[in-house]
């Protein structure tokens, strides 16, 4: 890791302050690991440093930022936004060399976070029988068809690991199915516990609102344990995950997959202003390629990616 070069973390941000000041926390936890290494924060939306005033100051006295995704899922924010102020940065700092990992991602790494805290909610839970105790993995939503389906990769892999007749997958916004629908369907299927596990590094409006949907559940089903989960974002597996993209494990790149798409381009403008259309279908990007129109007919169709309400 060379002393010219800066590390951008770029996280979501969140409505709720608490949620990115965890973020600027984790930062400061991975620079106790690293103290030779400039690591730098800044935020999607939602918060005082977004993206352009991060990469500008990323870039002063660097020849090269290494930007990193620090979302778990690639919808809207990381196909659209991330590529549009990393083009803008390049004209800006034509001196600096900017390169970028992938986001976190639904990988191995992240897998063993998950199956770690379903062991942790079964000891909560003083180790039922599993094939008596369901499991709810519990995501954000986006309207992008390949975000949600990563989360449904790691529900399938929980059920590989594990022993439960019924994992599942639920959502807290923007798409379907939602808590409250899958803890009635397990509860009728004969489930007696059930072990919600949210897949969020840190906390926000979306984590309180999932606290207080799980007591209405608890008082709905008295006869049912619950067990919840927590957000991650500390988790050791997390800073490791970091640590292998700086390394060169992440395999960094100056362009995003949707970096040099014409899709996006087509769509920038309209997707950097409305994240309120749902995608039904689409290429290896997630693109519903020509699947979309507005209301207002350009006479051309665009690719979105959208973004869920946001914590």
């Amino acid at each position: 890791m060379h002393n010219d070069t800066t590390i951008l973390l770029v996280g979501h941000g969140s409505r709720g302050r608490e949620g990115n000041t965890e973020t600027i926390n984790f930062a400061a936890q991975w620079r106790e690991r690293h103290p030779t290494w400039r690591i730098e924060t800044c935020f999607i939306e939602h918060a005082d440093v977004l993206l352009d005033a991060g990469l500008d100051r990323a870039a002063r006295e660097a020849r090269r930022v290494l930007v990193i995704p620090f979302i778990l899922n690639a919808a809207g924010h990381v196909k659209m936004e991330l590529p549009a102020a990393l083009d803008h940065a390049r004209q800006r700092h034509p001196g600096v060399e900017f390169s970028v990992t992938r986001h976190l991602g639904m990988g191995r790494d992240i897998f063993a976070v998950l199956q770690a805290q379903l062991e942790r909610l079964m000891k909560q839970l003083a180790m039922p029988d599993p094939m008596t105790t369901g499991v709810v993995l519990l995501g954000r939503g986006s309207s992008d068809a390949g975000a949600n389906g990563e989360l449904a990769k790691m529900a399938r892999w929980l059920f590989e690991e594990n022993d439960h007749e019924l994992v599942d997958l639920a959502f807290t916004g923007v798409t379907w199915p939602r808590l409250e629908s899958v803890v009635q369907r397990q509860v009728r299927l004969g489930m007696m516990q059930i072990a919600i596990v949210p897949v969020y590094l840190f906390t926000g409006v979306l984590i309180e609102r999932i606290r207080q949907q799980v007591e209405r559940l608890q008082q709905q089903y008295p006869q049912v344990s619950f067990a919840l989960g927590s957000h991650f974002g500390f988790d050791p597996g997390i800073f490791e995950l970091l640590d292998n993209k700086v390394s060169g494990e992440g395999a960094a790149v100056p362009m995003l997959e949707c970096d040099g798409c014409k899709y996006r381009a087509a769509a920038e403008d309209e997707h950097l202003h409305d994240h309120s259309h749902t995608a039904t279908g689409g290429d290896a990007h997630g693109c519903a390629h020509g699947a979309h129109h507005h209301g207002h007919d350009h006479g051309h169709a665009h690719c979105h990616h959208a973004e869920p309400a946001h914590a």
